[in-house]
């Protein structure tokens, strides 16, 4: 197993461009080395510095690698390609001119992350399904083409691919070739799937990880009160890899069954986030990972 481990603004509260609510850049970039990563995502475009030059001054004074960003839209609606594509042609940039290797393809929330509010259907009918197949293959091509990135869809809560059974009909109808996954252990154990077994069952088209675990009493109570993904954030639903369901363990067995050469990003949803909170989580998940053999 060959596992590189990092992390993401996201472990910091930063789920946009601007936010006068979530941590600055300089102090996540200061706060991620000195937690002891060596590996960061950039976080939605637009929140470290676009500048290539300046960006890349900054990470190397803190010995920080790049190992992917995110770009985020409703990709079953063809009226959001021109936002899409202006995300992907910024962090391409941005990721190749830092020697990285992923880009990290959301499909949008059918609720908005702020307030929980339905914005967009959340079932989608054969043609939006078949669009949003038609834009991630789009969209892998570019990022190919362009950039020399490889495309991985990131099944994610509250969008149109977050079920275990959404997950396989977008495998069976994607271009291995084009496109791989990154397993997000905790949104996958949120809509009730095992992390373990889908990892081992589709190890060959997984070289990208999310790290994180799923309070179970939080779980009860969001799925008792059919409580939106935007209020389980804020209720502190996803959690350390040490406190929660999932069984880290055994998902360490799984990637040394399988030889894991890859990623694995520590990215635990938390907004807002004060600002003293991010960094002691990120100690002591960092010290779990290196004691159970991650990294």
């Amino acid at each position: 197993m060959n596992i590189k481990i990092g992390s993401a603004p996201d472990s910091w509260g930063v789920w946009s461009a601007n936010d006068d609510r979530q941590t600055p850049w300089e102090r996540f970039l200061d706060e991620i080395q000195e937690a002891g990563y060596e590996w960061t995502e950039l976080g939605p475009y637009g929140y470290l510095p676009t500048d290539l030059t300046a960006l890349r001054r900054e990470l190397e004074q803190r010995n920080l690698g790049v190992s992917a960003t995110f770009a985020m839209a409703p990709l079953w609606n063809p009226d959001d390609w021109p936002e899409l594509e202006r995300q992907v042609l910024g962090a391409g940039e941005l990721l190749a001119g830092l020697g990285a290797c992923y880009l990290v393809l959301i499909d949008d929330t059918y609720s908005d992350l702020l307030t929980g509010e339905p914005v967009a259907p959340k079932e989608l009918d054969e043609q939006q399904w078949q669009h949003l197949i038609d834009t991630t293959h789009r969209v892998a091509e570019m990022a190919r083409d362009k950039f020399g990135l490889k495309v991985v869809f990131h099944p994610h809560a509250e969008t149109h691919v977050e079920y275990e059974d959404q997950i396989e009909r977008f495998l069976y109808q994607t271009d291995p070739q084009l496109v791989a996954i990154c397993l997000d252990t905790g949104h996958h154990a949120y809509r009730g799937g095992d992390p373990c077994a889908f990892m081992r069952k589709h190890c060959e088209r997984i070289p990208y990880l999310h790290l994180k675990s799923v309070d179970s009493e939080v779980q009860r109570k969001v799925e008792a009160e059919n409580l939106t993904f935007a209020q389980a954030v804020g209720m502190d639903m996803f959690c350390e890899p040490a406190l929660g369901v999932i069984d880290f363990i055994a998902f360490r067995d799984v990637l040394r069954d399988i030889d894991f050469n890859g990623f694995g990003i520590v990215e635990q949803d938390m907004y807002p986030a004060p600002l003293d909170k991010p960094l002691p989580i990120a100690k002591r998940t960092r010290e779990y990972l290196r004691e159970i053999g991650f990294g």
